[in-house]
Parts: C-alpha cells; structure tokens; sequence
C-alpha cells in the first residue's frame, strides 16, 4: 500500500489546476501522517514540492478568495502548522493567519455555526465540520487563544444537535432556515444518512479529541455522542469489511459499499484507542484488510476504485440534489480520486501509528 501512495503522491496534479481546495487538502494530510507515521522523508518531500508550489512567500494562498466563505477551502491549512514545525519558513503561518481571517468573518447559523458556504445559506453539513474544525483548534492553540478553541467545540456540539437522527446517525445537512425543498420542515435535516458525511464528522470528532485532549473533549460535552457514533458504525460495518454508500439501507436497489468513507471509519477507528474510545472487536482491521483488497495495480500505481467522486445537496451544476437515498447512488463513481485517497493514506497511518502504540505497551503483569 505505500508503493501505491509514493507512486500516486509522484504523478499528483492539483486537483484544480493548482487553486487551494480541500482535495488537495485530503492528500496534504496524508502524506503528512505518513510521515508521522513512518519517519520517511519521502513523504515531507511529497508534501513540500505540493504545498509549496500553492502558497507564495507572503502566504497568499493560489486561487483562494476568502470572500468566497467557502469552509473547504480551509480543510488544506491543516498541514500549515507542521510545514511551518519543518522549516521554520514564516509563509506557512502567514497563509494559515489568512485562513484564520476568512473563519473570523464567515457567516454563521442564529446557533453559531459556520455556514458551509455563501451560496448555501443558513446550511450547515457535516463534511464542513472536518473541513475546518480541527483547523482552528490548531491555529487557535498556535496563537494562545482559548476562546477560538471553545468556539469550535461549541459548533461540533451544535452541529450534533441539529443533524441527530432518532436511529443514532447523523443527516448529511440541515438548513436552519428551513427553505431548501431538500430540508424537512420541522427539523431543516436532509433526508439520508450519507455515509462519507459521517466519515468526515468522524475524523472531526477524533481529530479534535487528539488536539484538545479526552477530558477536555469529554468536559465539552462530546465523548458521549463520539462514542455512540463510533459504535453504531461498527454496528453497521458490512462482512466484508466495508460499509454502504447509503449507510443504513442495505437492501436499497443499487447501493454498495464505498471506499471513501469506509477509509475515513478505519481511521476514526483506529484513532479511538489513543483518546480513550476503544471499542471492542476488531472493525479497524477488517476495514483495513477491505481497503487492500481494492487495490488493484496496474504497473504505474494506479487502481484504488469504489469511491464516490462527490455529492451534496441543492443545486449544483443544473442538477437539483434532494437528499433522498435513491439520489447518492447516481453520483459517478471512480478510482484514485483525492478523496478516496487521501483517506486512505490517513486511515494506513493512523493504523499504523495504532498498531505501534500497541505494541509498545507491555503487557499487565498477572
């Protein structure tokens, strides 16, 4: 497996021909967990010859508008911080204060919460709470700034609220403004529980365990409801290893299991441990030994298949996404595609990084 991301990591071209986005994020954050991981420069240098050609000396940002009050476009400044630990080069932490100035002015729900994006008002998603969350619990930390860190636990514990669903899961959105004919009239909650959605509130929810620490985390309110979200999904995890697109509806005509989300579980899963919400069994590896199994090289490193190239809600591209189960299986689905890889070079990572924790600590004597 990490043959296959050197190889992917050497031939990546900027998913937007070069512009900062989050896809280029998911890989950023890979390579640096492997790093982290494996101790090999390889991946630094993957990181830096990517990252650096996107980010000037001043720290501007190539082809970010921060008027755009888009919250992916933050998910990629995660890697800032250990670029700028690297090198001590300060373009690093001039990009990532101008990351911090967009969040200082972007819209937020009556509750609080950032709007997932200027042309969707009043939305919140929860891919948005990956996106950048965890980014300014870092910031915040590099600067001192305790309030910044409790205003981001205070959105977490909002967004759970908003998108809880009676059967344990989470709806992919909620419009607190009730006005988008995807929205449920009562609750503002999209109609299905998407499965990549989940993973990217699972990474949030762990990810900002790791950063703040577990009794922090637990003192916000959010251990509980962490750990009930970890549970279900194993509950949900599939024979095979995997789990579905549409997470809870296995005899839906037409749904399958997808790679993309079942890597980001692995690494929700395999984080658990270290921030005291192990879980019983072995869901991480199974989920891992899945994801092997849908690598198929072809001679140049290619061939990680099954993952959902993208979905939302509203309208995008002439096409009015209305949040229905049937609707996430006409979503195009394809291979070696950033976010699919990505999470899967966090969850071998974090696996790894598990596994070695593991091991390291010596058995109870009798």
């Amino acid at each position: 497996m990490l043959n296959y991301f050197d190889a992917f990591a050497t031939r990546y071209q900027p998913y937007k021909g070069g512009a900062w986005c989050y896809e280029d994020g998911c890989i950023y954050r890979g390579l640096e967990l492997l790093h982290q991981a494996t101790g090999e420069d390889r991946w630094r240098d993957h990181l830096l010859r990517l990252a650096g050609a996107q980010v000037a000396p001043d720290g501007t940002l190539a082809g970010y508008d921060p008027l755009d009050f888009n919250i992916d476009n933050i998910l990629a400044g995660r890697v800032l911080f250990a670029l700028d630990r690297w090198t001590g080069d300060p373009r690093w932490m001039r990009a990532a204060q101008r990351l911090g100035r967009q969040l200082q002015d972007h819209p937020r729900t009556a509750g609080g919460s950032y709007w997932h994006k200027k042309i969707y008002p009043h939305q919140v998603w929860l891919d948005g709470l990956y996106m950048g969350l965890p980014f300014q619990i870092q910031l915040a930390q590099q600067q001192g700034d305790h309030r910044l860190v409790q205003d981001a636990l205070s959105q977490l514990r909002d967004a759970l609220e908003m998108t809880a669903r009676p059967d344990g899961l989470y709806a992919h959105g909620c419009d607190t403004s009730r006005a988008q004919d995807w929205a449920d009239p009562a609750t503002g909650q999209s109609a299905s529980a998407w499965a990549r959605a989940l993973g990217w509130q699972a990474m949030a929810l762990v990810d900002s365990a790791a950063l703040v620490g577990p009794a922090a985390f637990a003192g916000a309110g959010l251990e509980a409801p962490t750990r009930a979200l970890l549970q279900r999904l194993v509950a949900l995890q599939r024979p095979d290893g995997g789990w579905l697109q549409v997470i809870d509806q296995p005899d839906l005509p037409g749904n399958y299991t997808e790679s993309s989300a079942t890597a980001m579980f692995a690494y929700a899963l395999s984080a658990a441990p270290a921030l005291d919400l192990a879980l019983p069994g072995d869901a991480a590896d199974r989920a891992m030994d899945f994801l092997a199994g849908r690598l198929q090289h072809d001679g140049q490193g290619r061939g990680f298949g099954g993952i959902c190239l993208v979905a939302g809600l509203g309208g995008f591209s002439g096409v009015y996404r209305d949040g229905s189960p049937a609707y996430y299986l006409t979503e195009e689905v394809v291979s070696d595609d950033a976010k699919g890889t990505g999470p899967l070079m966090m969850a071998r990572a974090r696996w790894m990084m598990a596994r070695a924790q593991a091991v390291s600590v010596p058995a109870a004597v009798p």
